[in-house]
């Protein structure tokens, strides 16, 4: 066999067991100059797609400045009442006027403006430029230098024109707010972790009774391991009454790791900090009530609040004083109630009492808002399956309304308004033509009548009110549609005018893909589930393309993209030849509580078997997509903890996977996220599914990278899942970064080994990445 044969033996066998289109024409150096120049190229290429306007005193008219091409913009005046849309002035002309009082060369589309005001007639705008002030009359188009310019272009100080406000010094007041009582006459202060009580300097008529020589005390319980604390004193707003919280000391939980190569010295250096984890001992805040004028304690019953979780609780007193109202979080998240304490008697009463079989997603569900003045509270819950709003009579506890119903979520309260009695929020799946995860934003009233949705678009929508809540400018868009502006109606959410439509024509020009939509049934045969796809820029209907999952799956909130963007991180990876794809699989939030659940006690899931059965469906409707040597996955933090995942219990699917800085034990990581998905007592499921213990199941080719600083997700977690791997004989590769923290895995570096990795392993060519 001649030696030129043999030396191109293996690449001819390599090119018999690859497909021809994948093995000539994908994973080539032209292919990662693509992906390495992609940001850059698709950057400032779509415009009319922000609009920040400025609204008149009176609310009727705003202006904006728009964006209409590299460095070229146009300034638009809209009247509101009457629904118009127009240039501010006549460009030209104003460029003309610029240009002969002696500025260079301005052009119409680049206009050196500064900023609009209006003037003091209707048709009268002011114009501020570096050099001055123009004034322009709208229905003439006359454009001239006000009177009172000087001569070099400096303006004077227009009469009604508002000096801009000084900065506020923060008296000694406002230092004490959290201790000083309302009425400016006591300070209650922790020292040698006891509640003390003195009078403030005005009111100090006792010299013997000050705070120089410790004041009153007004308890005596406290101790080094379970004290008071400054931050945790609430006052009455009549200065009679105060609560007081004292922590129970929890243990100290030291998290240490070694910086092996530190820039400063040749030596490692050993650094730790504090991080709680699951099953550890929390310190728990627990309230205690006085009355100021005796200087004792109200004794408070227990038994609603026994087990606090270790967040600050929130506190809220009545107006008239009469009682507070305590946010209790029970730890194990499946018990949060809102409780009434009688300010003369000390009686405890649970008003909210929300009990959850799975879990209460306090952090990122919860809203409470206290009308006190009709003795009503609204209350954010889950409990009818769906995220929606409650009215309940605060003085019993009696759900007076449900305020919102239906088979959709309400994402997130924006205002209350008390006098009319109105609740402005934002819902997802209210308009069931649509994608369910896109938000709009609606109104209600307290007692559920007059549900409202403003926006109408299909897209996600963000919403700018007009400062007298009259007007609203709605942007919508989705990952297929660049962004649309419009101005509605506030009251009914009527289309006034459509203000700009996006223009992404130098977006497409570049050869972007479009990202593809796509939803297919998940686990149960009957729920929807949604995700996106991204293609390569040189895409090729005819060609098949491996697929990738980018992954995260964190039950906090739902990841596919919803809105328009000219840059997804998926693109960069689809560049070099893959079908990248992003899903929200059961587990994740946002939809129903049923859907948020699979995720109760079971983060392994991660929703890979609707995941699995979405890849499917979407490689039957598209054929490009090449199931055939398995589909790559990849994500950091939690995305690194499924990705792991992925090979140790679906390896069947599955076959290519890099994992940064993975929470891969969740007994491991940070107590509070993993307490509230996984719940407490820790029991035998953490270990069951951490991928320590299911390291031996390891199929297919893993890449582990990990930051050795990682202050987030202890990096000793990534080391766990090596060592087990090692112990179970199991072939994978490690990237440990010196120095470097969370996330790690986005640096160019790293990004750079996981595309190698997966050209390398699901194209089966060597990399030409540099």
């Amino acid at each position: 066999m001649p030696p030129a044969f043999r030396a191109t033996l293996p690449l001819l066998i390599l090119l018999f067991n690859v497909s021809p289109q994948v093995a000539l024409s994908q994973g080539t150096q032209a292919d990662y100059d693509r992906a390495n120049g992609l940001r850059n190229e698709t950057r400032n290429t779509v415009f009319r797609d922000s609009v920040r306007p400025h609204w008149s005193a009176d609310g009727s008219r705003f202006w904006y400045k728009i964006e209409t091409a590299p460095g070229e913009f146009e300034f638009v005046l809209v009247d509101a009442q009457h629904g118009t849309r127009s240039l501010a002035f006549d460009h030209t002309r104003m460029a003309e006027a610029l240009n002969k009082d002696g500025s260079a060369d301005i052009r119409a589309t680049a206009l050196p403006i500064e900023r609009l005001e209006f003037g003091d007639a209707p048709d009268e705008l002011i114009v501020v430029t570096n050099a001055g002030r123009w004034t322009i009359r709208r229905d003439s188009g006359e454009i001239s230098l006000p009177r009172d310019q000087n001569k070099d272009g400096a303006a004077e100080e227009r009469s009604g024109e508002q000096a801009p406000p000084r900065r506020r010094e923060r008296s000694r007041d406002n230092r004490d707010s959290g201790r000083r009582s309302p009425d400016g006459r006591w300070i209650a202060y922790v020292r040698d972790h006891q509640l003390h009580l003195s009078p403030t300097a005005e009111n100090n008529h006792d010299s013997s009774n000050n705070r120089s020589s410790g004041g009153t005390p007004l308890s005596l319980q406290g101790t080094a391991a379970n004290s008071y604390h400054d931050a945790g004193i609430f006052w009455s707003p009549d200065s009679k009454k105060l609560l007081a919280l004292r922590t129970r000391a929890g243990e100290a939980h030291q998290v240490a790791f070694v910086e092996s190569s530190p820039q400063d010295q040749l030596q490692p250096r050993l650094h730790s900090h504090d991080y709680l984890k699951p099953g550890d001992e929390i310190p728990q805040p627990m309230p205690h009530l006085f009355d100021v004028e005796s200087r004792r304690e109200i004794p408070l019953s227990t038994e609603l609040f026994p087990n606090p979780w270790m967040s600050r609780p929130d506190v809220r007193w009545a107006e008239d004083s009469s009682r507070c109202f305590y946010v209790y979080n029970q730890r194990g998240h499946q018990v949060l109630r809102v409780l009434s304490i009688d300010a003369a008697s000390g009686k405890v009463q649970a008003v909210v009492d929300e009990p959850s079989t799975t879990f209460i997603d306090y952090a990122y569900k919860q809203f409470l808002h206290l009308s006190h003045s009709t003795s009503e509270l609204i209350w954010m819950s889950e409990r009818d399956g769906w995220n929606h709003l409650y009215l309940y009579d605060s003085a019993t506890g009696e759900v007076k309304s449900q305020i919102t119903k239906g088979e959709w979520v309400v994402r997130g309260v924006d205002h209350v308004d008390n006098d009319r009695r109105q609740i402005w929020f934002r819902a997802s799946g209210i308009r069931e033509e649509q994608d369910p995860y896109y938000q709009h934003h609606c109104r209600v009233n307290f007692d559920g009548s007059g549900l409202t949705i403003l926006t109408a678009g299909d897209g996600d929508h963000d919403v700018q009110f007009s400062p007298d809540r009259r007007f609203l400018i709605d942007t919508f868009s989705r990952v297929d549609a660049p962004p649309v502006t419009e101005l509605r109606n506030a009251d009914d959410g009527s289309l006034i005018c459509e203000l700009e439509r996006a223009d992404w024509s130098r977006l497409l020009a570049t050869g972007w893909q479009i990202p593809e939509r796509f939803s297919a049934r998940g686990r149960d045969g009957k729920t929807d589930i949604f995700g996106v796809i991204y293609r390569p820029s040189n895409f090729d209907v005819q060609k098949k393309y491996p697929v990738i999952e980018k992954i995260y799956a964190g039950p906090h909130g739902s990841f596919v993209p919803k809105k328009f963007s000219a840059f997804h991180q998926g693109q960069e990876v689809a560049e070099l030849g893959f079908i990248v794809v992003q899903i929200d699989g059961m587990g994740t939030s946002n939809r129903s509580k049923a859907f948020h659940d699979v995720c109760w006690k079971n983060l392994g899931d991660s929703g890979f078997p609707d995941r699995i059965l979405w890849i499917k469906a979407a490689a039957r409707k598209f054929p490009f997509m090449d199931l055939s040597r398995g589909v790559g996955i990849y994500g950091g933090s939690a995305g690194g903890q499924s990705s792991t995942r992925a090979l140790l219990a679906f390896g069947d699917f599955y076959t290519v996977a890099v994992s940064d800085c993975g929470c891969h034990d969740n007994r491991m990581d940070k107590i509070w996220w993993n307490e509230l998905w996984m719940g407490w007592p820790v029991g035998p499921h953490y270990a069951e599914q951490s991928n320590v213990t299911q390291a031996h199941n390891l199929t297919g080719k893993l890449l582990l990278t990990v930051g050795e600083l990682d202050r987030n997700v202890d990096p000793a977690s990534t080391m766990q899942v090596v060592n087990a791997l090692i112990k179970a004989d199991r072939d994978f590769e490690l990237l440990v970064f010196p120095g470097k923290g969370h996330g790690i895995g986005e640096s160019p570096y790293g990004k750079r080994r996981r595309r190698d990795f997966f050209v390398r392993h699901l194209l089966g060519v060597e990399p030409r990445s540099r």
